[in-house]
C-alpha cells in the first residue's frame, strides 16, 4: 500500500522537510515502545510557544523604573522569553484539542514567523537601546556602550536555551516515570502521576537541597564577613564610643558593621570647620549579636552604655534601626552630628548579619523584636527624666529598618507620639503603617507623594520639597523615591496595574514605561537587584537627602536652607 507523505511543522532548529511516519504498532507490541520513540530534549520548538517567546523577549526591552546593565538585561530577556514560550505552548496545546490545523497552514505560519521575528528583534533592540539611553540620562548616569546590544542579545538567547534545556529534562523525567506507572494504571493517570512525582522531587531538590545549601552558604559567608573589620576601621580612642576605652561592649562583639558605625564619627576638627563654633565629641553606642545573650539583654546593655557615656545629657538622642547586616549609612549619621555640632548620641543594635533581602524573606520577626526592644528600653529611660531636661528623641530607619519601627508602634498615631521625630527612608511594600497612610491619602495627591493632613506626617519624593517655608513642621517624614523598587514592588503588580503608573507619574519615572501583566512584575523584581547602583535621589539611594529630612523634623536653632545645601554638598563631596 502506498504511504502518504505528511509535512510536519518545523522547529527553529529543524529544517523544512517532509517526514514519513513510522509504521503503526501492532496491538500486541509492548506498550512502552511508542512513548520511548518520542523526542523530548531534542524536539523542535512549538509554533505558538515560539511566537509568544518572541513577543515576550521583545517586551522585556521595554523600560522599567531603573536602567539595567547589559548582562542583567540579557538574563531578564531570556527568562521572560522562557515564560512566553511556556505560556504559548500551553495555549497551543489547548487550541489543538479543539481544532486541527492542516500542515499547509502550519507551514505558512512558520514562514511568517521566521520573516517577522528578526525584524521584530532588531526593532526592539533599537528601541531598548534608545530607552536605556534616555533613562540613564534622566538619572544622570553615563550612557551604555553601543556593543552592549550584541552582548545583551547573546546573553538572552543563552539564558533562554538553558531554561529550555532544563524544562525538557524535567519533561523527559516525567515521561520516564509515566512509563513505569503505565504498567499498573491507564496512560492519562500514568502521566498525571509522573508529573506529580517529578514536581515533588524537583521542589524537594530545590527547596531542601539547593535553597538550603544557598542559605547555608550565605549564612556562613555573612558570618565570616561579620567577624571581619572594614579597611581603615580601628578601635576608637574615645571613651564615648562602644568598643573604646572603658566600654561595656567588647570591640570584638560589635560585628563588622557595628565597628564601622562606632568608628565613623567625624572628628572635632571636621565638625568645627563646618559649624564655625566650639563642638562636642559625638557619642556612638552599638551592640552586636554577640554583645549579650538575648535581644532584651542587648537593649539593656545599650542603655547602660548610654548612661556611661552621658548620652542622656546630649541635645539629641537618635535610635537607628539598621539594615539586615547591621549597616547604617554613615552619611545619615554624620548629617545629624554635623547639624548639632556633635551634641548628639547615636545608638543602634544589630539583629542579623544577613543582607536585608534575605532577612526580609527569611524572618522579619528579628528586626521587629530588635527595634521594639531597643526603642522601648531607650524610651523608658528617656521618659523617666524630667520633661524639661529631656533631649530630643529621634528615630531612624531605612529599608527593612522602617518595617521594624512601624511594627513597633503599630499605628500612625502612635508613631507620631512615640518620639520627637522619625525619619523613614525607602519603606518596603510590607510596611503596615505606610500602606494605611498611602491608601487614606488626600484625594488627588499622587501615590508617590501622598498628602495626609490629619497627622503631622510628610511624604517626599524629592527631599528638596521639604524645604518649603509654608510647610508645617512634621513629626514623621517618609522619603520615597519615585523610582525606588523597594517601595513600589508588590505581589499584585503581577495582575494589576499599579497606581504609580496610573495617573501622574513621579518626575524621574519614564513616560515610556507601561504595565504588562506578569512582565512588569518581573521587571520591577529585577530592578531590586540594582536599586543601589544609581545616583542619590533615585532608586533606593537616599544618602545626603537625609539632611533635608532631619532639617524638616528637628532642626537645631538657627538652621537655614543654606546650611542644608552646604551640608549636603559636604556629604556628597
Amino acid at each position: 500500500m502506498r504511504q502518504q507523505v505528511v509535512a510536519s511543522p518545523p522547529g527553529w532548529f529543524t529544517p523544512l522537510r517532509a517526514r514519513i511516519p513510522a509504521p503503526r504498532r501492532s496491538a500486541r507490541s509492548s506498550p512502552l515502545a511508542a512513548p520511548a520513540q518520542r523526542r523530548i530534549v531534542r524536539a523542535g520548538l512549538t509554533l505558538t510557544g515560539s511566537a509568544f517567546a518572541a513577543v515576550f523577549f521583545c517586551l522585556s526591552f521595554t523600560p522599567s523604573l531603573l536602567p539595567r546593565a547589559w548582562f542583567l538585561q540579557g538574563v531578564v530577556a531570556g527568562i521572560t522569553a522562557a515564560m512566553g514560550y511556556a505560556l504559548g505552548t500551553a495555549i497551543g496545546a489547548l487550541v489543538r484539542v479543539r481544532r486541527h490545523f492542516g500542515a499547509r497552514t502550519v507551514t505558512i505560519a512558520w514562514r511568517v514567523l521566521f520573516s517577522l521575528v528578526p525584524l521584530l528583534f532588531l526593532f526592539f533592540l533599537w528601541l531598548g537601546t534608545r530607552w536605556q539611553r534616555e533613562l540613564r540620562g534622566q538619572l544622570g548616569m553615563p550612557p551604555a556602550q553601543e556593543y552592549d546590544v550584541a552582548r545583551t542579545l547573546g546573553a538572552g538567547l543563552l539564558t533562554f536555551g538553558l531554561i529550555l534545556l532544563v524544562a525538557r529534562a524535567l519533561r523527559l523525567a516525567t515521561h520516564g516515570c509515566a512509563l513505569v506507572f503505565r504498567q499498573v494504571v491507564p496512560n492519562r493517570a500514568a502521566y498525571c502521576a509522573g508529573t506529580v512525582v517529578v514536581a515533588l522531587l524537583s521542589y524537594s531538590a530545590v527547596d531542601g537541597v539547593v535553597m538550603a545549601q544557598l542559605f547555608t552558604m550565605a549564612d556562613r559567608s555573612a558570618a565570616v564577613v561579620n567577624s571581619g573589620t572594614g579597611n581603615g576601621v580601628v578601635i576608637p580612642a574615645s571613651a564615648l564610643r562602644s568598643g573604646g576605652p572603658r566600654s561595656l561592649v567588647p570591640w570584638d562583639s560589635l560585628g563588622r558593621q557595628g565597628r564601622a558605625f562606632v568608628a565613623g564619627a567625624p572628628s572635632a576638627e571636621q565638625l568645627t570647620a563646618f559649624a564655625g563654633r566650639p563642638v562636642l565629641d559625638p557619642i556612638r553606642v552599638y551592640a552586636g549579636l554577640t554583645s549579650a545573650e538575648t535581644v532584651e539583654d542587648r537593649a539593656a546593655l545599650v542603655v547602660r552604655e548610654m548612661d556611661r557615656t552621658g548620652a542622656f545629657d546630649r541635645a539629641v538622642i537618635a535610635v537607628f534601626t539598621p539594615t539586615g547586616t547591621g549597616w547604617v549609612d554613615n552619611r545619615v549619621t554624620r548629617s545629624l552630628e554635623y547639624m548639632y555640632g556633635g551634641d548628639t548620641a547615636l545608638v543602634s543594635m544589630q539583629y542579623s548579619y544577613l543582607p536585608s533581602w534575605i532577612a526580609f524573606w527569611g524572618d522579619r520577626s528579628d528586626v521587629v523584636d530588635t527595634a521594639s526592644a531597643l526603642i522601648t528600653a531607650v524610651r523608658a529611660r528617656w521618659a523617666a527624666m524630667p520633661e524639661a531636661h529631656r533631649p530630643k528623641l529621634l528615630l531612624f530607619g531605612e529599608s527593612l529598618g522602617t518595617y521594624g519601627i512601624e511594627a513597633t508602634f503599630g499605628s500612625a498615631a502612635d508613631l507620631v507620639t512615640g518620639s520627637d521625630g522619625a525619619l523613614l527612608l525607602g519603606p518596603t511594600f510590607a510596611n503596615p503603617v505606610h500602606r494605611q497612610l498611602t491608601e487614606a491619602r488626600t484625594g488627588g495627591s499622587p501615590v508617590w507623594e501622598p498628602a495626609y493632613p490629619d497627622l503631622p506626617i510628610a511624604f517626599a519624593e524629592n527631599a528638596a520639597g521639604l524645604r518649603a517655608p509654608t510647610r508645617d513642621r512634621p513629626r514623621v517624614v517618609y522619603l520615597q523615591n519615585a523610582t525606588d523598587p523597594v517601595v513600589w514592588w508588590s505581589w499584585d503588580l503581577f495582575w494589576k496595574k499599579p497606581q504609580w503608573l496610573d495617573g501622574p507619574r513621579g518626575p524621574d519615572v519614564t513616560p515610556d514605561m507601561h504595565w504588562y501583566p506578569g512582565i512588569t512584575f518581573w521587571q520591577t523584581s529585577c530592578d531590586l537587584l540594582f536599586a543601589n547602583k544609581v545616583p542619590t535621589g533615585h532608586g533606593h539611594v537616599y544618602k545626603s537627602e537625609t539632611v533635608d529630612g532631619w532639617a524638616a523634623i528637628a532642626p537645631p536653632p538657627g538652621w537655614t536652607v543654606d546650611d542644608t545645601l552646604r551640608l549636603r554638598a559636604l556629604l556628597d563631596g
